[in-house]
């Protein structure tokens, strides 16, 4: 089976420079998994989605590339997944573009 969560939005902290560090700012999330789906063992799409916006939330990350790392070690070791990608983004942080990274 394969999850797909698009867009998740949220403000938190995250960022190297000054004012990044004070003022919370817009961050879109995706993540996309598979896992082998059973009766017994399934994934929880709105646990999974609380659990990022929580830890991004409470890390306050410097760089996105530290926050995917943080993120891709979290879910791999609280489910069993098989493949995993993590996009994310800031829609605000320049005036002409939306800045996203993916592993």
């Amino acid at each position: 089976m394969k999850i797909e969560i698009t867009d998740l939005s949220f403000k938190c902290i995250i960022g190297i420079l000054d004012f990044e560090r004070i003022k919370k700012q817009k961050v879109l999330i995706n993540v996309s998994f598979e896992y082998e789906y059973s009766k017994d063992a399934f994934i929880d799409y709105a646990e999974v989605s609380n659990l990022i916006k929580i830890t991004m939330k409470k890390e306050k990350f410097f760089l996105l590339e530290d926050a995917i790392l943080y993120l891709e070690s979290l879910l791999l070791n609280s489910y069993k997944i098989d493949t995993l990608k993590i996009k994310i983004s800031k829609p605000n942080i320049l005036k002409n573009c939306i800045v996203s990274l993916s592993n």
